[in-house]
């Protein structure tokens, strides 16, 4: 730290014809004049001044950033903790039922009108065509494909990420991640993981009996409305469907899962500045979830589906 200089005299030798000249000048006892001169004389005792200020002394990383890093921090953790089989296994079955059977009647309803919905569309454009015996071939590809997986994590979202960003982000501010800590218990394991490992397994499930629900309502829309039999609806979605589709299916409802509870736990757990900050957490782990499963949803279908295709050739 740098110090303070103060100013001392000191003095040299002179002539005694300056003296008269020079009021400053003082005389010593040996009868020589001195001249006083400022000089600088460094003292530790005054207040200090502040150090040489460089880029990085007042930088902080943006908000987005390092929550951005504390998602991948906590996968990891995740990982290695569920490997090494710490895992609070009561809590996890808790968290399971929460997801699962407690979300399936939202998760079934939406499901149904969407499929009713994407009917309408389908059997007006294909009936002109002709092509009645490939609305059930369709229908079903772009419900297993797409929207049975993308549907039901978009409710899941909304329903779940949002509760487990709220219940974490209110434990962080009132100091109960901290009290588990001085417990003895790890929050990871106590907290995230169970949800984590809830959530993996509860979206595959909802994805297929969302399936099931919107093949259905759409086959019941297309005979009642439209004419077109349920037996042609399901006849031409059984020809189009091959294994790989359902299998993707899970694969992407298991990854959606994965993306909205890690999210959502790691903005909870990074959550400052009281209930308003709680609120910000929730709507921003919603936003960053939905985000992150459209971006993911594009990666795999890239990976899963290439060139081109011929699962309708045995529908028309």
């Amino acid at each position: 730290m740098q110090t303070t200089s103060q100013l001392h005299p000191t003095y040299y030798f002179s002539s005694r014809s300056s003296i008269r000249s020079n009021s400053s000048m003082k005389l010593g006892d040996d009868g020589r004049a001195y001249a006083p001169v400022l000089e600088e004389d460094s003292n530790t005792n005054h207040a200090p001044s502040s150090e040489p200020e460089t880029f990085f002394s007042k930088w902080s990383p943006p908000k987005y950033l390092w929550r951005g890093l504390s998602v991948l921090v906590l996968a990891g953790q995740v990982i290695i903790r569920t490997l090494k089989g710490k895992v609070h296994w009561r809590n996890t079955l808790q968290q399971l039922e929460r997801v699962g059977p407690k979300s399936v009647g939202v998760c079934l309803l939406t499901s149904a009108f969407v499929g009713m919905a994407f009917t309408i569309q389908f059997v007006r454009e294909f009936t002109r065509l002709g092509l009645n015996r490939s609305v059930g071939g369709v229908l079903a590809l772009a419900f297993s494909r797409e929207l049975s997986p993308v549907v039901t994590s978009i409710v899941v979202a909304g329903r779940i990420g949002s509760a487990f960003a709220a219940e974490l982000g209110t434990m962080q501010v009132s100091e109960q991640t901290d009290t588990l800590r001085v417990l003895g218990s790890n929050p990871v394991d106590y907290l995230v993981t169970p949800r984590v490992i809830a959530s993996s397994l509860a979206l595959p499930f909802l994805t297929l009996m969302c399936f099931t629900v919107g093949m259905a309502s759409s086959a019941l829309l297309a005979d009642s409305v439209y004419g077109i039999s349920i037996n042609i609806i399901l006849d031409s979605a059984q020809r189009a469907l091959r294994s790989w589709d359902i299998i993707s299916a899970m694969i992407k409802s298991q990854v959606f899962g994965m993306i909205i509870s890690i999210v959502s736990c790691a903005w909870g757990v990074t959550t400052m500045g009281g209930a308003k900050g709680v609120g910000e957490s929730t709507t921003s782990a919603v936003v960053i979830s939905l985000v992150g499963i459209f971006m993911a949803d594009f990666a795999l279908s890239y990976c899963f589906f290439q060139g081109a295709g011929d699962s309708l050739k045995n529908c028309v």
